[in-house]
């Protein structure tokens, strides 16, 4: 309140002082308008009611726009959003520090989740209609969406609203890593150390495998000791981190993955070869070596990479007649009316696909070397380093460590690099294990679910958690699920709703409503303050792994 002989007095958060100036009443009077305007909007760009953090936060912008206007430096689009984005970035350190400091009776600093903005990745082999049916949004463009990435990888981090700002999750982490990690992840990471998508795939993926973590870190290093940009479609490595990767569908999914035994592998060439012309046996001769070598030594891994060695030997003009054959050999058993091709029906019908799709890739015959996978809605498998694999139809979410290192090994148009790719494959015969949640029981009534898939990663846990109440959420659909061993779950996690509506309520009686599609991140909190889900729905749930001693995020 402007007073006379040029005094101010401030009535602010319980407190009452006067101060003296030389100003004119009339403009103190301004002055004070342009605070109360400042504050609340504040308010309403922020939702933030505690008087305290309002008036700290207020000061903060109004010196933040003080600052630019003292700028010398023409604004530019580059230049203004550095400044935007650092502004920012001060911002949410300050409202985080608020937070935290500032226990007024309200929610633990560890209570608050994140709704996350996430990337969708438009690849070519992306389906147009899984991931926006998911989200619940219009694709009439027809256009392919095949990933949507949640966490912090650079090549795509999730970004977080919160109190009408936006900011990126990388960054709200990077404000307080101990906290919003837990002090055993981030002493053992520094950062989130995993990397959570869902996967649509409308036509096959590149068949690919990842590196271990010592073979990514030497690939990382010779690359950029080379002087390849990191965006470079050159690049192999792109990170010096691993990538096992967990993949669980969300209906129907067929992948290809892991090596046959070499025995099988011969079995299936003897009757692909039986009607090759002689050109196309002679040139596939030098598989059919590879494996024999290795089989008269009763080395299976000899064998294996003999046989990789010379498929990626071929020469164009088998490649060619390879391509040629695999059709017209399907079309001359249909139009003659024989029997399909025995036990290996849905080999050929693969290759036939793949002949069309990617004409003279030496991979065209990998269902006869890799085994064919399929997962029903809820089933998962695990991938470590090394196994040859490619993903070929459905819908799923996939969690992996944090890192983008991929070497192709086929039905592709990207980079192919042979000799990398042999030098960190595991030539050992792998069929995964197929990974799958206990049966619901339709008869119990409100029956609850919280199952977490056997998987050996230290950077990540994946669990599928459904809540079967009737009506509004919170109405049968509670339940208590312990972490690992019965112990207390730590976090961080990231939650994705695939079905129905959950109801997240935190023990000081905050709560969030996450619809289909949604998805969210939830900072560490200790056993008192676990979270609990209500409603109709199905998530999953994406965690640091048992080998950090968490591994469900926080959610009971």
């Amino acid at each position: 309140k402007a007073m006379p002989n040029g005094n101010l007095r401030l009535d602010i958060l319980g407190t009452s002082f006067s101060i003296s100036t030389d100003e004119e009443p009339a403009y103190l009077e301004e002055l004070l308008d342009f605070y109360k305007k400042a504050i609340d909007d504040t308010k309403k760009n922020t939702g933030i009611t505690d008087s305290l953090q309002t008036a700290i936060l207020t000061g903060f912008l109004l010196c933040d726009e003080l600052k630019k206007k003292e700028r010398t430096v023409p604004a530019s689009p580059g230049n203004g959003g550095e400044d935007g984005a650092a502004a920012e970035k001060l911002t949410l350190d300050l409202i985080a520090r608020m937070d935290g400091v500032l226990d007024r009776g309200k929610a633990p600093a560890g209570c608050r989740i994140y709704k996350l903005v996430n990337q969708v990745k438009h690849y070519d082999w992306g389906s147009p209609d899984g991931i926006p049916a998911l989200l619940g949004v219009d694709n009439a463009e027809g256009k392919p969406w095949a990933e949507l990435w949640m966490g912090i990888h650079p090549g795509g981090p999730s970004e977080i609203t919160d109190r009408g700002l936006r900011f990126s999750l990388r960054d709200l982490i990077g404000t307080d890593p101990r906290r919003y990690l837990g002090s055993e992840v981030y002493e053992t990471f520094g950062v989130l150390p995993f990397l959570f998508k869902v996967l649509a795939a409308g036509k096959p993926l590149s068949i690919q495998a990842h590196p271990d973590r010592e073979q990514a870190k030497r690939g990382f290093e010779r690359e950029n000791a080379r002087g390849l940009p990191p965006d470079s479609p050159e690049r192999n490595y792109r990170d010096p981190n691993h990538k096992p990767e967990l993949v669980c569908a969300l209906g129907s999914f067929t992948a290809l993955c892991g090596f046959r035994k070499p025995k099988e592998i011969a079995l299936g060439l003897d009757e692909f070869l039986k009607e090759a012309p002689l050109p196309l046996k002679e040139g596939l001769r030098p598989l059919v070596a590879g494996l024999t070598e290795g089989l008269r030594n009763g080395d299976d891994a000899e064998a294996l990479r003999g046989f990789c060695t010379a498929l990626y030997g071929l020469g164009m003009e088998t490649r060619e007649a390879l391509t040629r054959y695999i059709p017209e050999a399907e079309k001359r058993r249909e139009a003659e009316g024989l029997l399909p091709w025995r036990e290996y029906m849905e080999e050929w019908q693969y290759m036939a696909a793949f002949a069309r799709l990617y004409p003279g890739d030496p991979a065209l015959i990998s269902p006869l070397f890799l085994n064919i996978i399929h997962l029903k809605a809820g089933e998962a498998m695990y991938l470590p380093a090394g196994v040859l694999h490619a993903y070929l139809h459905g819908l799923a979410v996939e969690l992996m460590a944090n890192s983008d290192n991929v070497l192709r090994g086929g039905l592709s148009s990207k980079h192919i690099d042979p000799e990398e790719l042999i030098g960190i494959l595991n030539f050992v015969p792998f069929k995964p294990a197929v990974l799958s949640p206990p049966d619901e029981d339709p008869s119990k009534e409100g029956a609850s679910l919280c199952f977490s898939y056997p998987c050996p990663s230290e950077e990540f846990s994946l669990s599928v958690m459904k809540g079967r109440g009737e009506g509004a959420a919170g109405s049968g659909g509670d339940f208590t699920a312990a972490g690992s061993g019965g112990s207390s779950v730590t976090g961080p996690a990231i939650v994705l709703v695939t079905g129905g509506q959950a109801l997240i309520r935190a023990g000081n009686g905050e709560e969030w409503t996450l619809g289909k599609g949604e998805s969210a991140f939830i900072p560490p909190v200790n056993g008192a303050e676990a979270f609990r889900l209500a409603g109709d729905y199905t998530l999953y749930l994406a965690a640091a792994g048992r080998g950090t001693g968490t591994g469900a995020g926080g959610v009971s």
